[in-house]
């Protein structure tokens, strides 16, 4: 299956920007609308993306493909890398070695999270209890820091992966570069984790409880 490893890497490399770097942005964005906005604002966002043309389409071929072929492959690079410091430098040599742990954990929650939310919704889950779902989920203790771990993980290997990127397609050449390049994508992991963690506790908010009077029905 893999057995042209320099443009399997590539793609693997592509897909993990395009479209599954895209698809984490949205989802930042719009899981950060349950902060800024709370519940109705949350549920526009979410009305508003199920009402795009050809969603399951876009869905399918857009995202879950995509993220099946990165999943997949990483999973295969976990299992068959090995460290490199004389290449790569004590640093950059942990910062791979994360990748591969965040890879694995960025699987297994991703795969969680699309069984507790989108399945339920394919199942028969009403699209406007998203947010009340969110809620049962955010106010669990066990799964509230399981969240924050799955999502953490899921914004360094997105983050550090860009990283990467740059890197393999001949972007950011030289150390100075590449040392620029690290602290840019670090600040973003930063950003990323707080705007989810926020938008995480905004669930617990009892307003998530049931549907808002200006929510669609």
């Amino acid at each position: 299956m893999f057995k042209n490893s320099y443009y399997s890497r590539k793609l693997h490399s592509l897909l993990g920007v395009i479209p599954v770097g895209f698809f984490l942005i949205e989802h930042l964005l719009t899981n950060y609308k349950a902060f800024s906005g709370g519940h109705g604002a949350f549920l526009d966002q979410v009305y508003w993306l199920h009402e795009l043309p050809l969603v399951l389409f876009l869905e399918i071929f857009g995202i879950w493909l995509p993220l099946a072929y990165h999943a997949i492959y990483g999973l295969y690079v976990a299992y068959t890398a090995r460290n490199n410091v004389s290449n790569y430098g004590y640093f950059r040599n942990q910062m791979f070695f994360l990748q591969r742990v965040t890879g694995v954990l960025t699987f297994l929650f991703v795969a969680w999270h699309f069984f507790q939310t989108r399945l339920q919704v394919a199942l028969g889950l009403e699209v406007g209890e998203v947010g009340i779902r969110m809620h049962d989920i955010a106010t669990n203790p066990v799964y509230f820091v399981l969240y924050c771990i799955g999502i953490v993980s899921a914004v360094f290997h997105f983050s550090n992966g860009m990283w990467s990127f740059l890197v393999s397609w001949g972007i950011t050449v030289g150390p100075r570069a590449q040392r620029v390049s690290t602290f840019i994508w670090m600040g973003v992991f930063v950003v990323m984790s707080i705007m989810f963690i926020l938008s995480l506790t905004a669930f617990v908010n009892p307003e998530f409880q049931q549907l808002p009077q200006v929510a669609k029905g």
